[in-house]
């Protein structure tokens, strides 16, 4: 690929943040019609082309137009760490102003799942995650998340089944570059990856969640919940502080009334905080008559938390408690939890011969 200049950044529109139909809006103002959108769409978001040279099917003359008006913007994988045969690969991405993200790609029976960062950093301030210590750097665009997505495929052999936008940062804070990244990944002429294989994921903006039962996808929502009980959500996680759970709670079934899909509780457990039996009942009664699925999480450590995982007594014990009451609860076996890829470890770390 040729080298670009830092003025080509700052004045071309980098294609890759438009939808297809955003693209065909662009295209249109040139007075083409819809089926170029089409062909170069596929090229970039299909055959992941980084040149418009490449385009083979698009004459020279209008290839070279584009190359005037537009540029592909790139991410850079800087390193990989884990392998396919763990089950686990987390990749340390830099976008074109430096930043660094990381995504990972994970297997898990029949599924290949990548999750997607859609911040650098995160300004949400939740004790127990990591990337919450770096602070928000700045919003990815929409290109920079589905990018991810394009970059982690070309080091796999394995097809990617399923999205998650689970990395760092909080979805619903930068939600239009989020929804538009979820819309290219599911484009019949991109990835083509199934709405219903996208979830995203709130630690509980509701406002978000609003906007979401409205759009016309079926992508999934998943909220990260922690807790049952307020005082703990706050001292956990204080967006609580702004979104109470009395509020939040309602959100979730406004949502599944107007959708009549179920939603994901993610709730990570901490020893000794809210893995004990008065914790279980709490999110039973929480949780009563709510279409939804319950994904245990145990704690992953990392250097510098006070915070320690559970143990398999304890998670036994909970997950034994709320299964006869909840409709389907699952406990999520950690994966790179070893190589700081695991759920709240994304933060840049790297392991250590000792980890």
């Amino acid at each position: 690929m040729k080298s670009r200049t830092l003025r080509d950044v700052k004045m071309k529109l980098d294609i890759k943040n438009l939808t297809l139909w955003q693209l065909s809006v662009e295209f249109k103002k040139l007075g083409l019609r819809s089926f170029r959108a089409r062909q170069v769409f596929r090229w970039i978001w299909l055959k992941g082309v980084r040149d418009w040279s490449e385009m083979s099917d698009i004459s020279k003359e209008l290839r070279t137009m584009f190359a005037e008006r537009y540029r592909i913007g790139q991410l850079k994988v800087k390193s990989r760490t884990g392998s396919a045969k763990q089950g686990v690969v987390k990749h340390l991405f830099e976008l074109e102003d430096g930043s660094r993200v990381e995504g990972v790609w994970l297997k898990d029976g029949s599924r290949r799942t990548v999750c997607v960062s859609t911040q650098a950093g995160c300004s949400l301030g939740c004790t127990f995650c990591r990337t919450a210590q770096m602070g928000l750097k700045r919003n990815l665009l929409a290109g920079e998340i589905a990018g991810q997505v394009l970059a982690i495929s070309k080091g796999q052999a394995e097809r990617i089944t399923n999205v998650v936008f689970m990395g760092m940062g909080e979805p619903f804070l930068n939600y239009d570059a989020c929804l538009d990244a979820a819309r290219i990944l599911n484009s019949d002429f991109g990835p083509k990856i199934g709405a219903r294989k996208i979830t995203i994921s709130t630690a509980g903006i509701t406002e978000g969640i609003r906007r979401l039962a409205s759009e016309p996808e079926q992508f999934k929502l998943a909220i990260s919940l922690n807790a049952a009980d307020q005082k703990t959500r706050e001292r956990l996680m204080p967006i609580a502080h702004r979104y109470p759970l009395t509020e939040l709670m309602q959100a979730v079934r406004d949502y599944t009334s107007m959708t009549n899909k179920r939603v994901t509780f993610e709730y990570v457990l901490l020893r000794g905080v809210n893995d004990r039996p008065r914790d279980a009942s709490a999110l039973i009664l929480l949780l009563q008559g709510i279409p939804c699925k319950i994904n245990l999480i145990p704690f992953n450590p990392y250097p510098g938390t006070d915070y320690e995982a559970p143990t398999e007594v304890d998670v036994n014990r909970f997950s034994e408690v709320i299964m006869p009451h909840l409709p389907a609860v699952m406990v999520r076996k950690s994966l790179g939890g070893n190589i700081f890829a695991g759920c709240g470890q994304l933060a840049l770390l790297q392991p250590t011969a000792d980890s």
